[in-house]
């Protein structure tokens, strides 16, 4: 088992990499409540059968204030005070929510996360992002704030669909794409493990992911300069999301390539790295063409969080494995040909 720390402004927080599932009740005190959706509650719900728990319905489109509003209610209905203590166990929605919930009822209780889907486990979960989104736009409200743990079992993936586990593969390939060459050749040369789910791959991809975030995090945990770099492909990404309604990692996939593509345009990377990225998205299972209203894409950049005033912190890769943070005008986007 791997275990990292996370420091923060709060204090410190660990990440349990290859513990089991079940494993969460060595970590959490008597009075936990269990945040969960009815997917993973239909499979694993007999795991805190002995907990309160609240479960809410699966899926993008519930992760919203009312979704927060409900589940506030259940707490007080709970007698939750101060002391308590959340576990979000679930997908990239469920941590995101349970996150927003916890930092915020009574203004914060103690909170954990057990990630069940891979882009929760490499990315989604790990960092103090929480939040929820409004009318579309990704989380628009929300905090920063580390769980106390994060218990990461790659063996919960076996249960997923393999659309669900591409998904994950398009902010791995991120990581690796703006911090580490090596790791995008890991990527590369093991493609077909990471697609059977082998373990001993996926554990590494894991890990690797999480070194990678959690080193950036630690030296820039508000997004105030290099974290900007973890949204490569997320700025056209979220646009594609909302206007399409298409999954997170398949939209973060199209915008890593747009982003990519824009790279080349600007000289900074050449055909051949391009064709490499494009390439390895592709062979995971993850779209890289795109039939979307411009348009449509262009106005849901403007309410993109990283917007400041005419300009947005754009991700650039200046080669596989380095990446740079240009201010680029809302205009120049508009006549970039998509």
């Amino acid at each position: 088992m791997a275990i990292f720390t996370i420091k923060t402004l709060g204090g410190e927080s660990k990440i349990f990499i290859g513990s089991g599932i079940k494993d969460f009740i060595n970590h959490v005190p008597d009075r936990t409540v269990v945040i969960t959706d009815k997917n993973v509650n239909n499979i694993y719900g007999s795991l805190w059968q002995d907990y309160q728990s609240i479960v809410i319905e699966a899926g993008e489109k519930n992760k919203t204030l009312s979704t927060v509003d409900d589940i506030i209610k259940q707490l007080l209905s709970f007698g939750v005070d101060r002391s308590g203590f959340i576990l979000g166990v679930g997908g990239g929605i469920v941590c995101d929510i349970a996150g927003f919930v916890a930092s915020t009822y009574m203004r914060g209780v103690r909170f954990a996360f057990v990630p069940t889907t891979l882009l929760a486990q490499v990315d989604a979960s790990i960092g103090g992002k929480n939040g929820v989104n409004i009318e579309g736009f990704k989380n628009i409200i929300g905090t920063f704030n580390q769980p106390e743990f994060i218990l990461i079992d790659p063996e919960v993936l076996k249960s997923l669909p393999p659309e669900e586990v591409s998904n994950g593969f398009a902010e791995a390939i991120k990581h690796a794409l703006i911090n580490d060459a090596e790791y995008f050749g890991f990527i590369e040369k093991n493609i077909d493990q990471l697609k059977s789910l082998s373990c001993q791959v996926l554990n590494g991809l894991i890990v690797k992911s999480v070194e990678i975030k959690l080193a950036i995090v630690n030296r820039d945990e508000r997004e105030m300069g290099e974290r900007r770099k973890l949204n490569f492909g997320h700025t056209f990404g979220h646009a594609i999301e909302k206007i399409t309604g298409i999954s997170h990692g398949k939209a973060v996939s199209l915008g890593s390539v747009i982003a990519a593509r824009f790279s080349m345009k600007r000289g900074y990377i050449n055909e051949k790295e391009f064709n490499r990225i494009r390439n390895v998205y592709e062979k995971l299972g993850l779209p890289v063409e795109y039939n979307f209203d411009k348009n449509a894409v262009l106005d849901a950049l403007l309410n993109d969080k990283k917007r400041e005033r005419e300009y947005i912190h754009f991700i650039l890769l200046n080669s596989i494995g380095s990446a740079i943070i240009e201010k680029i005008s809302v205009g120049e986007l508009n006549q970039f040909q998509l």
